[in-house]
C-alpha cells in the first residue's frame, strides 16, 4: 500500500457508522453483503461489534479493494472480498456456494480515495484528467461524454441526473470550448461551467460545478441502473428477518430506495376505485427507518461530506419458495 493510500485509509471515515451497527442488529453465525465495501470501515466496524459473522464485501473499485484486503485482513476467513458491482451480487454469492444472506448494505458515497486522488477525475478541487470511472478498466469516461457527445445529449443528461437549471447554458459552452480542443481535465470543465451560470445564480454553498460533475459520474457508472437492480438482486437473496441498509448522498438515489422499500411495504396495489383487491401484492419488507436517519452535528462537524447523508433501513418479512 502506498503513503498516498494510507493517507486516503487514515482520514476516511465511514458514514454513520455506529447507526448501520445498530440497525443490521446480527445474529451469531450472520452473513452480509457489504455491496460496496469500498475502504472497508463499515466492515471492519461490523466484524469488530459482531464476532461471530461473516462478511461478503463487493466493490468495482480494484484500488480500494486493495486497502480494504489490507485493513480487514486481521479477521481471516470471516471476510470475502470480490471486485465487481454489487447489482451481480446473486451470481458472485452462488460462486462462493451463498443463497441466502441476513444482511445487505450499500453506502453510495464516494470515498477518500476517490474524492481526494486528483488522477481518479472525480473531483474539482485539484487539476486532473477527466475520468470519474468507478471501475478503471472499462466503460466510457467522463473525458469521452464531455467531448463526443452533441448538446441535446449533454443538456439532457445535465439536467435529469444534476438537477442542473443551467443545463443548457453549460452544454452549450462545452461544445463551444472543445471546437479548440479536446477537454480533458477536471479543472478545465469546472472553470467552464462556473463561466457558463450567472454568478448571480452561483449556489452559496457548493461549487457550481457540483451538479454537472455528479452528473457524469452517474452517467458514467451507471449508478442508478445499478442502484436499482442491485436493490432488486440484494433483496432476491436477503433471507426472512434479513435488513437492507442503504446510506444515499442525493435527491435520485433517496427517491428510489424510498421507492423501493415503500413499494415493498404495501399490501396492494390496486387503483384505489377498485372495490375489491385484484393484485395479490403482499406485504414483503417492513420499513424499520420513517424518516431517514441522519447525521448527527458532531458527525458533520468531523466529517463535513457526510452532511447530505441519508440512511434508510427496511427488513424482509418472508422468503417465497
Amino acid at each position: 500500500m502506498s503513503s498516498e493510500e494510507r493517507d486516503c485509509r487514515a482520514i476516511h471515515r465511514p458514514v454513520l457508522m455506529q447507526e448501520v451497527v445498530e440497525l443490521l442488529s446480527l445474529r451469531p453465525g450472520a452473513l452480509i453483503v457489504d455491496g460496496t465495501v469500498g475502504m472497508g470501515g463499515h466492515s471492519e466496524a461490523l466484524l469488530e461489534e459482531y464476532p461471530a459473522i461473516e462478511i461478503v464485501g463487493i466493490d468495482c473499485d480494484e484500488e480500494a479493494l486493495s486497502i480494504a484486503k489490507e485493513r480487514l485482513a486481521p479477521f481471516g476467513d470471516r471476510i470475502h472480498l470480490v471486485h465487481g458491482n454489487y447489482r451481480d451480487c446473486v451470481n458472485m454469492l452462488g460462486n462462493l456456494g451463498v443463497d441466502r444472506i441476513d444482511g445487505f448494505l450499500l453506502d453510495l458515497g464516494l470515498s477518500s480515495l476517490q474524492l481526494d486522488r486528483s488522477e481518479r477525475g472525480f473531483s474539482f478541487r485539484a487539476s486532473g484528467p477527466l475520468d470519474m470511472r468507478m471501475d478503471r478498466i472499462s466503460g466510457v469516461s467522463a473525458a469521452d461524454l464531455v467531448n463526443d457527445a452533441s448538446a441535446e445529449e449533454l443538456s439532457e443528461l445535465i439536467s435529469r441526473y444534476g438537477e442542473e437549471r443551467f443545463a443548457r447554458r453549460i452544454a452549450a459552452a462545452i461544445v463551444a470550448a472543445r471546437t479548440k480542443g479536446r477537454i480533458e481535465t477536471t479543472d478545465e470543465l469546472a472553470r467552464l461551467v462556473f463561466d457558463a451560470i450567472p454568478r448571480k445564480f452561483h449556489p452559496p454553498h457548493i461549487h457550481p460545478a457540483t451538479r454537472t460533475f455528479q452528473a457524469l459520474r452517474i452517467v458514467v457508472n451507471d449508478e442508478l441502473d445499478n442502484l436499482k437492480k442491485g436493490l432488486e438482486a440484494g433483496f432476491s437473496v436477503l433471507s426472512a428477518g434479513g435488513v437492507m441498509a442503504v446510506i444515499d448522498f442525493h435527491s435520485l438515489e433517496d427517491r428510489i430506495v424510498k421507492g423501493f422499500f415503500r413499494y415493498k411495504a404495501l399490501s396492494c396495489i390496486c387503483p384505489p376505485d377498485l372495490p375489491v383487491c385484484m393484485c395479490d401484492k403482499k406485504v414483503e419488507m417492513e420499513v424499520m427507518t420513517k424518516h431517514p436517519i441522519t447525521p448527527t452535528q458532531e458527525e458533520i462537524a468531523a466529517n463535513p461530506r457526510s452532511r447530505s447523508a441519508k440512511l434508510r433501513a427496511a427488513r424482509k418479512l418472508h422468503v417465497e419458495n
